[in-house]
């Protein structure tokens, strides 16, 4: 009986170090980081994606033509479509897809303009895999803007 005893808190001291050595690893990731910058970028103070194992995080995008640094003109609408067509630029110069995004922030600077900002939202997504959302409202963006939306993604290797 005495030797079932000593077996058994064996087994579960062995269980024990295997799930330290497990926690301690993590998830499986080389722990490089990498700093992607805007092609042409504006000067501003921080990258335009980072990685991090084969997930990307964006930083906040608003709607702002990349040729001429200017927000676009046409409201709420036109400013979505821009935002969304940056991220979507983003996304695919850093290996990624809009298909691949898991996430979502949305700051938006009058929440009346919540369903015009969907409408255009939604078509860059399938329709059964939208991206988990976060959205609160603003009293200022960058530049004045509408709307801001930053994203995580995941990233193939």
């Amino acid at each position: 009986m005495k030797h079932l005893y000593i077996v058994g808190v064996v087994i579960i001291l062995s269980l024990a170090v295997v799930s330290v050595v497990f926690a301690q690893q993590g998830p499986k990731s080389d722990g490089k980081v990498e700093y992607y910058k805007n092609p042409k970028p504006m000067p501003l103070p921080f990258s335009e994606a980072v990685r991090v194992g084969n997930t990307l995080y964006l930083s906040g995008e608003i709607g702002v033509d990349n040729k001429t640094h200017k927000l676009v003109e046409g409201g709420i609408k036109a400013e979505a479509k821009q935002v969304m067509e940056n991220i979507k630029a983003t996304l695919e110069r850093n290996g990624s897809s809009m298909d691949q995004v898991v996430k979502c922030t949305v700051m938006i600077v009058d929440m009346k303009e919540w369903s015009a900002f969907n409408e255009v939202y939604v078509t860059y997504f399938k329709k059964d895999r939208f991206p988990a959302r976060s959205a609160f409202g603003s009293n200022g963006l960058a530049f004045g803007a509408k709307v801001e939306v930053e994203c995580l993604a995941t990233v193939d290797k």
